[in-house]
């Protein structure tokens, strides 16, 4: 097998794209699992669109997702290729396909073309250009390049050709008639070639193998394979990936769903999660696995298995997975991811994220970061995305004596509970754990085997007894288990939130 080369082509014109994250994703998966390699080349020849910035977080974001690129795989050692930098090499094939009588300046104005355009519309027939220009006398072009009037440089649609068939590595067999091209523009002069010509020349120049991308490129793959052919390249192989859809089918856009990759990451879903989503969104195993690690994801992927279809973006599936990966998390990780979501620059500068972690002592103080751990490991399997914590631990927080929450919670008609028998529960609660000896040790299992016990002895259900305690230590009808409350809370406080329960439902 010759060499497997693929290339990351982002356009920095806007922020990394989810679409976009997906496409560098299958083409990262693919090299690795091939032992190939990764160029970014950063398709920048749209000038008046391309901005450093959106470069920044372009490759800022493809280094959170864990995705490098290169000959050794060092993001932070291996260049970025820039189209912007390489017009000098373009001009040279440019100035080669004039010279040959393979491409021709053409002057038809904008006001023109739209004229026909609007014609072709009325007809009802598609737009071709009329090929005003292809044969134009030497001369006059000249005349007109001479006096500066504004042109693009157009490829002379070969005549003798009448389709071009391709094998797509997703599709299989690909055919396109070449009835439907017209000589198309590839370039506005000499210095600024564009895109489907600058992307030839470079996948010769970096020698690469596969070219993986949207199949919203299907239709220019014909004009590029053109240009491989006028110049004698190799032609790379072609896998054309099935778009990200809505919910309703449409194509994946901004109105419907956020699309940048920032935004997910600042809504505390994890780089994994996301990855192991993406990968998700138009591939499948042979098997039923659904959680993938990237050794993982890198050891299965295959292009065989990429979907022809649309691929659907269900957000409640990226919560699933982003839960499952907090779920895989211990204690400690969590932790520090925890807080290093909450202190990252995404989150301290967003109007919608106010998390004042103050709320939790000083994190420097041994106490603070045990009791903060504790409270963690009890609303951690619980968590969809890290923007939840913040207010799921605020239950932890909050004064006991003053906690508020409206007491029809305490309703449960599966636990047979009220507000009115509220009382009787939560004084029986109270009562044992007032009466407990100073040697008992106050952990939730303990605790279990207590209240169990004497909830038979008084001929209590248990749910009769442990909802509204556990609503009355919580505030919530939605929270961690009664017994791991009353751990946390210790023998004092609990008896504080006990009362403060008492109170409110009198």
């Amino acid at each position: 097998m010759n060499e497997i080369i693929v290339r990351y082509p982002p356009s920095p014109t806007g922020l990394f794209h989810i679409g976009t994250a997906r496409t560098v994703l299958y083409n990262f998966l693919f090299a690795k699992n091939k032992q190939g390699k990764a160029i970014m080349r950063m398709e920048d020849t749209d000038k008046t669109r391309s901005e450093k910035q959106y470069e920044e977080n372009i490759l800022s974001g493809i280094q959170k997702l864990g995705m490098a690129w290169g000959v050794d795989w060092l993001s932070s050692t291996d260049e970025v290729v820039y189209q912007s930098e390489r017009a000098g090499v373009y001009k040279k094939y440019l100035e080669k396909l004039l010279a040959e009588d393979k491409a021709y300046y053409c002057f038809s104005t904008p006001e023109e073309l739209n004229i026909l355009r609007e014609k072709a519309q009325k007809e009802k027939k598609a737009f071709r250009y009329p090929e005003t220009w292809r044969n134009a006398d030497k001369t006059l072009v000249q005349e007109k390049l001479d006096a500066g009037e504004k042109s693009v440089i157009r490829y002379k649609l070969p005549k003798d050709i009448s389709e071009i068939t391709f094998t797509d590595a997703v599709r299989g067999e690909v055919t396109i008639k070449l009835t439907e091209l017209d000589d198309f523009v590839i370039a506005k002069n000499l210095d600024t070639a564009l895109y489907n010509f600058c992307v030839v020349i470079d996948d010769n120049d970096m020698k690469i193998s596969h070219v993986i991308r949207g199949e919203d490129h299907i239709s220019n793959t014909p004009k590029q394979i053109l240009l491989f052919k006028e110049f004698g390249f190799n032609i790379p192989t072609f896998a054309h990936l099935p778009l990200i859809l809505n919910a309703d089918k449409s194509k994946l856009s901004k109105r419907k769903n956020k699309v940048s990759v920032d935004d997910y990451l600042s809504d505390g879903f994890l780089p994994e999660a996301l990855v192991n989503f993406l990968a998700l969104l138009g591939w499948n195993t042979s098997d039923e696995q659904e959680i993938f690690t990237m050794e993982e994801l890198i050891e299965k992927f295959s292009l065989d298995r990429v979907h022809k279809g649309g691929a659907i973006f269900d957000i409640e599936k990226l919560k699933w997975i982003n839960q499952e990966w907090i779920k895989k998390m211990d204690i400690s990780e969590f932790y520090t991811r925890v807080l290093e979501y909450w202190n990252s620059e995404d989150v301290k500068n967003s109007e919608k994220y106010n998390f004042d972690i103050s709320l939790f002592g000083d994190l420097n103080n041994e106490k603070n970061i045990l009791f903060l751990r504790e409270a963690l490991a009890l609303v951690k399997d619980r968590t969809k995305q890290l923007s939840e914590v913040f207010e799921n631990l605020a239950l932890f927080y909050t004064d006991d004596a003053s906690l508020e929450y409206s007491t029809d919670i305490y309703f449960h008609k599966k636990m047979k509970t009220s507000r009115e028998t509220a009382v009787e529960s939560l004084e029986f609660a109270k009562n044992i754990i007032e009466n407990l000896d100073d040697n008992f040790e106050f952990t939730a299992e303990n605790l279990k085997n207590l209240f169990i016990e004497k909830i038979k002895e008084a001929e209590f259900k248990n749910g009769y007894i442990l909802y509204p305690l556990r609503v009355a230590l919580s505030g919530s009808e939605f929270s961690p288990g009664t017994l791991e409350l009353l751990e946390i809370f210790g023998k004092e406080r609990s008896i504080v939130r006990i009362n403060r329960g008492i109170d409110l439902c009198k």
